[in-house]
């Protein structure tokens, strides 16, 4: 079964994203504040 999903491996593509994507990326990941409060999860934007 392991063998169907590790035989298409070896096609990748080569991704080029814009500049414009990976800044809001990056500053999107740098807004974004997660905090664990006992079994509770809270994903906050600072933005």
């Amino acid at each position: 079964m392991a063998n169907l999903y590790i035989s298409n491996s070896s096609k990748k593509k080569e991704l080029k994203p814009k500049k414009e994507t990976v800044d809001f990326l990056l500053n999107y990941s740098k807004a974004l504040s997660v905090t664990k409060y006992q079994k509770m999860i809270f994903e906050t934007i600072s933005n």
